[in-house]
């Protein structure tokens, strides 16, 4: 086996094992929230969009509008997103994400933060570089 696929199979180890417990750990505390994960998801992704028309979420979200419609009501019903009629098109719903929203997301991310950090301080020097290599590549595909 080559150093580049004993590097990915390592990094491919990490994520798995990191999804794991950031999930488990994401898990707790959006119960203490009374939020599911596609909640949380969609909550997440409006945090980095001014708007979503309710058709982009359902297909972000892979939900029929019926039920992205039931999931920004929940959202709605706990202060995270609030809905405004487009400005072109009165019929079309806008939907965006309250301060309250913007304040649970970064919440919920320094908790995925803190539990990745402390899984990287176990790490051994070669772990370590693999995924400080990995971030590499990663900051050069999103620039």
């Amino acid at each position: 086996m080559n150093k580049d696929t004993a590097d990915a199979e390592q990094l491919a180890d990490f994520i798995l094992f990191t999804q794991r417990s950031c999930i488990l750990n994401l898990s707790s505390e959006l119960h203490k929230e009374k939020l599911s994960f596609p909640q949380f998801f969609l909550l997440a992704y409006l945090s980095s969009e001014e708007f979503l028309a309710m058709s982009d979420i359902a297909n972000k979200m892979g939900h029929s509008t019926a039920a992205a419609t039931g999931l920004v009501d929940r959202l709605e019903k706990l202060n995270f997103v609030e809905r405004k009629q487009a400005v072109d098109d009165r019929r079309k719903i806008m939907v965006r994400i309250t301060d309250d929203g913007i304040k649970m997301v970064a919440k919920m991310r320094k908790e995925i933060a803190s539990n990745i950090s402390g899984m990287m301080a176990e790490m051994d020097a070669e772990e370590t570089a693999t995924v400080e290599g990995a971030k590499r590549v990663l900051n050069n595909k999103v620039k």
